[in-house]
């Protein structure tokens, strides 16, 4: 009621809270530092008095006395890659209604910025989902000795992590293309340092063995979508009849650039993407193989809430399938000799 509450010039304090309460002081500050731990009743009976007593958290004075900041951190390569920007969203989702605040990190593809925004940020949150991190595995350690981690596409041993696993799908992709009688493919691939381009190389490597496909690599770097319209003129001396590209992105640049020559897509030649991401909103419709960011990013949320509820660091790999979403950007190949 109005006339229980304190006046703005007196400051409830935690011990008003628990004579109101008829609770101990470790057990409202529990109450909000760890609701987990108590029995539903007494966390409801804290936070009514709270309520009555206008009483408000100082979460900068709990961080000093607990540790425990209410914050977690999300760093990825590129945030206008829109393979993050669902995965985000998930973390954001779970971590909500844990009652955790996102920051968000944005390395641009830089190591050592990844470095130093990991360092800034550890003073203020409790853990970290990184994103395709750059950085060395020594320094993903050394992170996680002060702060838990989790890792998104990038697979190192002892550490929470969840990994997207390229095989399926790229083996669907080189079996359609075969089907289609592709006998010479293009692969643009993403930057070397990312798990998942070193990932994609080898699954389609295995996969264009068997059906005895031939793949020619093209460094591409950063992927982007003026990337993958300037590798057009190599795919085009390459004598290659379909494309497979790194990312949705770079896809969406191939067919920009193949259109600006006149290259028709599917007819002359065929583009299959990776992610998902832009597919249905391509002219035509991208075939693409699917990623499941979100699902990457529900996972790497509850492992990293996980280990916050019980303080205990966990080993996870949690593993996602992939699989190839045909639409209409691949058809049968034109023969020369037609």
């Amino acid at each position: 009621m109005a006339a229980n509450r304190k006046t703005a010039s007196a400051a409830v304090t935690i011990g008003d809270l628990a004579r109101v309460a008829g609770v101990s002081r470790s057990t409202v500050s529990r109450a909000f530092s760890r609701p987990e731990l108590l029995n539903p009743e007494t966390v409801r009976r804290v936070r009514a008095a709270a309520d009555q007593l206008g009483y408000v958290v100082n979460h900068a004075a709990r961080a000093l006395s607990t540790g425990r900041f209410g914050n977690i951190a999300v760093v990825v390569p590129d945030i206008a890659n829109p393979f993050f920007p669902p995965l985000v969203r998930r973390v954001q989702t779970l971590a909500d209604a844990a009652g955790y605040a996102v920051f968000l990190g944005d390395s641009d593809e830089i190591a050592d910025r990844e470095a130093n925004l990991t360092s800034r940020l550890s003073a203020q949150v409790e853990g970290f989902v990184l994103g395709a991190p750059r950085l060395d595995e020594q320094r993903i350690r050394e992170l996680d000795a002060s702060r838990p981690v989790v890792l998104v596409n990038r697979d190192i041993d002892g550490l929470a992590r969840v990994l997207i696993d390229p095989s399926g799908g790229l083996d669907e992709a080189v079996v359609h293309l075969s089907r289609l009688g592709h006998e010479r493919v293009v692969y643009l691939s993403g930057p070397r340092e990312s798990w998942s381009d070193q990932q994609r190389r080898a699954a389609l490597k295995r996969a264009a063995e068997r059906a005895d496909l031939e793949v020619v690599i093209q460094e591409l770097g950063r992927p982007s979508s003026a990337g993958g319209r300037d590798a057009v003129g190599g795919v085009l001396d390459s004598g290659a009849t379909a494309v497979i590209a790194f990312d949705d992105v770079v896809a969406q640049g191939v067919m920009a650039g193949l259109s600006l020559r006149g290259v028709d897509v599917p007819r002359d030649i065929s583009v299959i993407g990776c992610d998902d991401t832009l597919a249905s909103g391509t002219n035509p419709a991208l075939t693409t193989i699917s990623a499941a960011s979100a699902a990457a990013g529900e996972a790497a949320a509850e492992l990293l809430l996980g280990v916050l509820s019980s303080g205990e660091r966990s080993q996870e790999r949690v593993t996602i399938a992939t699989h190839l979403v045909v639409r209409s950007t691949t058809e049968a190949a034109r023969r020369s000799d037609g």
